[in-house]
């Protein structure tokens, strides 16, 4: 099964694609981040985004797309409904192509990741670039992120190795 996570935003949105079978580890397939231009309208940006994410998807053909669950701090309440946007565009693109969604919450994945749900996006760069094989921990953190968004919802969907 091939799953894509997604890191949204209107500036970057990170995405990793891993793939997953039988009992083995998660393997790595690419990874990459979409870059918007903040001077451009929030409706253009929304518009690119579609575009970007629906030839995405239709180049990978993933069965899912796991997406970050929107967080919202008191003290920033704008990144919230800035990333709904986001998020919005991102799961309409999925829908519109039979694709399954889901949604993962920043700790739960941080944990799995790296057994601490508090981790840094550092400790979460190292830890992908580890499980990954990378030469180098993937930059920026948008992709870090994604990666070990589609990492950890890969786990949860492999079956159990037989005892």
């Amino acid at each position: 099964m091939r799953i894509i996570g997604i890191d949204p935003g209107l500036l970057r949105t990170g995405y990793g694609c891993v793939d997953v079978a039988d009992a083995a580890e998660p393997t790595f397939v690419e990874a990459g981040v979409f870059r918007l231009n903040s001077k451009t309208p929030m409706a253009d940006r929304l518009g690119a985004l579609h575009d970007d994410m629906s030839e995405l998807l239709s180049r990978l053909e993933p069965k899912r797309i796991v997406v970050e669950k929107l967080y919202a701090h008191y003290k920033h309440p704008t990144t919230a409904i800035v990333m709904g946007h986001a998020r919005g565009v991102i799961l309409l693109a999925a829908i519109q192509r039979g694709i399954e969604v889901d949604e993962l919450g920043a700790t739960e994945v941080k944990k799995a990741i790296t057994g601490f749900g508090h981790a840094t996006k550092r400790q979460v760069q190292l830890a992908v670039q580890a499980q990954c094989g990378l030469a180098e921990p993937p930059s920026p953190v948008d992709v870090s992120d994604a990666i070990a968004i589609a990492l950890c919802a890969a786990r949860r969907v492999r079956p159990a190795p037989l005892m």
